[in-house]
């Protein structure tokens, strides 16, 4: 489990330094972003032996609803999922499907495919991260982990804060 959280940081460190050495690449005014959610990863000791748990499902809406205001919010054509549902039903984790979300987010004419993913590692330790990618190269545009402390409602909002301040919208 250590080995797994040491590559995941170090992955983040050298994706925001070469994004600072290189610049961002810029987003588009007014373009489309198909999200397609986040999904939640219980890795933790408590998730092998509990059913799922209300309040993080909550909390995952909660973070789900906070991304889309954001986006929307900024100028972005949040798209309409409904002609793509049914084949995003059967994706277990659009964060992680071989490319899956650039060919669905191509379906709906999306410039941008926004996916996410929350990991918890344990009821401290949780890691989020948020990607964007360009459709249809899937080339990453955005792309930022942050690890969080707490399982709360305030300390997954504070964590999606900091990517947005930090990377999101922030231009190179």
């Amino acid at each position: 489990m250590t080995r797994a959280l040491f590559l995941w940081l170090l992955a983040g460190f050298l994706s925001a330094s070469a994004a600072t050495a290189q610049g961002l690449v810029p987003l588009r005014d007014g373009a489309s972003v198909a999200f397609l959610g986040i999904t939640f990863i219980d890795t933790s000791t408590e998730g092998a032996y509990n059913p799922v748990r209300a309040d993080e499902t909550a909390r995952l809406a909660l973070v789900q609803d906070y991304v889309q205001t954001r986006f929307a919010e900024t100028g972005f054509a949040m798209l309409d999922l409904d002609p793509i549902t049914t084949d995003l039903a059967t994706v277990t984790n659009p964060a992680d499907c071989y490319g899956c979300e650039t060919r669905l987010a191509a379906r709906l004419d999306a410039d941008y495919v926004l996916v996410g993913e929350v990991q918890k590692v344990s009821n401290l330790i949780l890691s989020m991260n948020l990607v964007l990618r360009a459709v249809p190269s899937g080339e990453v545009v955005r792309a930022r982990a942050v690890d969080i402390r707490s399982n709360t409602d305030d300390s997954w909002l504070r964590g999606m804060r900091y990517i947005f301040k930090t990377h999101m919208f922030v231009e190179g």
